[in-house]
């Protein structure tokens, strides 16, 4: 497979999670306090938003490079 191809076809699976998630979130844990023996700790939620546009122009770029990979056998 050429490059574009791979390139094309991991765009095209970018804009369709856009489209369907609307974005990914991820958790990390987050210490307050580390006094010896005592912890405490809290779980944060980060969200990290794919707008649709972004989502469009990746899925149409997606498909136009897997479209030149193919053209160039």
């Amino acid at each position: 497979m050429k490059p574009a191809t791979i390139v094309g076809i991991v765009l095209i699976l970018i804009g369709i999670v856009g489209f369907a998630l609307g974005g990914f979130s991820f958790s990390h844990e987050k210490k307050d306090v580390d006094m010896g023996p005592v912890q405490i700790s809290h779980e944060q939620t980060k969200t990290v938003p794919i707008p649709p546009i972004l989502s469009g122009i990746a899925l149409v770029g997606g498909i136009a490079l897997v479209v030149v990979g193919a053209k160039g056998r």
